[in-house]
């Protein structure tokens, strides 16, 4: 695989993957730049190289058509004020209109896409819609890691048509960060997994619990394993659907001597919006009516335990809704366990990073992922589509 590095970008027209997937209020404001800002080295290092750059990234999920709500109209502003120079929007991401814009950047000028999601052959890696992609760039540079695992159009299919291709400088330092400490990574290893997304990190844990010593767990999939145990968790986000996978995974991972850490408390509410209402019970005394929405203080004392013991620890996922402050503390004591461990620590996803980053504790971590779960495929031991396709053919 090339570095950036290799290629010669001078007068070149540049087609980059970005992921510029950023959150945006009700007034499509964006609240979370992280992703924009790590993304900038990148695309000045293509523009003070002499490159012409066309960005394409997606944004939300249109399914396949033009919804204003997912323009990328917010994010060319945004990330023309942090370039300090202007970023044109281009009408589409494809078609005779956006090709005749491309060719006529000057040298150092930045060309942004229209959402790729407007069109279903994103998702779908359609060859044509790759190919009519590809007629934007003589260049390909893939620096969104965070989509790295998927096999979409714009990471794979578009890759196949070019000779000079190579990692953005955010795609890059990921790889080191897994060269250097998730292949062989220093022990005792410890992952936390959070968030609500229990089906796709139950896939993962069943690859991680191989290699991990310690397992972490808060949110639904906390919730998923509890009641599968046979504890009441009213009316709880779980996914009775997963049960038998998840009591054949708990065996495996006690046959391993993997030790599994659920929560012992919560914090309970009414609905995720509730306020004012929020109080602490035991894992075995949730009222039939309430739902569990964060992880409790006898909790928090039990993970901060287990972390400081870890060599290395990955985590993906918060604890409790942090969009509302009464049930956002069992993320805010985690995020201040893992600042202050000694071992090797890692934190990845959108929500997991705000959380970290709104707390201006980004500098305790040793590496911030912009792809939760690009970096738990990391440590699963797939191979990513997305680097993949920019390897020498």
């Amino acid at each position: 695989m090339k570095k950036l590095e290799d290629l010669d970008l001078t007068d070149k027209l540049v087609l980059i993957r970005a992921d510029l997937n950023v959150p945006l209020d009700r007034e499509r404001k964006i609240t979370e730049t992280h992703r924009i800002e790590r993304f900038l080295p990148t695309l000045r290092y293509i523009l003070q190289n002499g490159g012409r750059a066309v960005v394409m990234s997606h944004l939300g999920r249109p399914l396949g058509r033009y919804d204003p709500a997912c323009s990328l109209a917010p994010i060319a502003q945004k990330l023309g004020e942090l370039l300090q120079s202007e970023v044109k929007l281009a009408p589409d991401c494809i078609g005779p209109e956006t090709e005749a814009i491309a060719r006529q950047l000057g040298r150092g000028q930045t060309l942004l896409l229209e959402n790729l999601r407007f069109h279903a052959g994103e998702r779908t890696n359609d060859p044509a819609f790759a190919s009519r992609l590809a007629k934007l760039g003589q260049v390909y540079v893939n620096d969104a890691f965070a989509t790295a695992h998927r096999a979409h159009a714009s990471v794979v299919g578009v890759a196949r048509h070019f000779q000079h291709k190579a990692p953005g400088l955010l795609m890059q330092k990921e790889l080191e960060f897994h060269a250097r400490f998730l292949v062989q990574p220093k022990r005792p290893l410890c992952v936390i997994l959070g968030g609500i997304k229990t089906a796709g990190q139950l896939h993962a844990l069943l690859k991680i619990s191989e290699q991990a010593d310690k397992v972490i767990m808060g949110g639904s999939i906390a919730n998923t394993f509890l009641a599968a145990q046979g504890v009441q968790m009213g009316h709880s986000v779980y996914e009775p659907e997963l049960f038998s996978k998840v009591l054949e995974l708990l065996g495996h991972l006690m046959r391993r001597g993997c030790k599994t850490y659920l929560p012992v408390d919560f914090r309970i509410g009414n609905s995720p919006k509730s306020k004012g209402i929020a109080r602490d019970v035991t894992a075995q005394e949730l009222p039939p009516e309430t739902m569990a929405l964060d992880i409790g203080p006898a909790t928090s004392i039990l993970y901060d335990e287990a972390v400081k013991s870890a060599e290395t620890i990955i985590w993906n996922g918060p604890m409790g809704i942090m969009d509302n402050d009464d049930y956002a503390q069992g993320t805010t004591d985690l995020i201040q366990s893992l600042a202050g461990a000694h071992g090797t620590t890692a934190a990845g996803g959108v929500d997991t990073v705000r959380a970290i980053r709104g707390m201006e504790l980004q500098h305790r971590f040793d590496h911030i992922s912009t792809g939760g779960t690009s970096l738990l495929s990391l440590l699963e031991g797939k191979q990513l589509p997305g680097f993949q396709a920019l390897e020498k053919e």
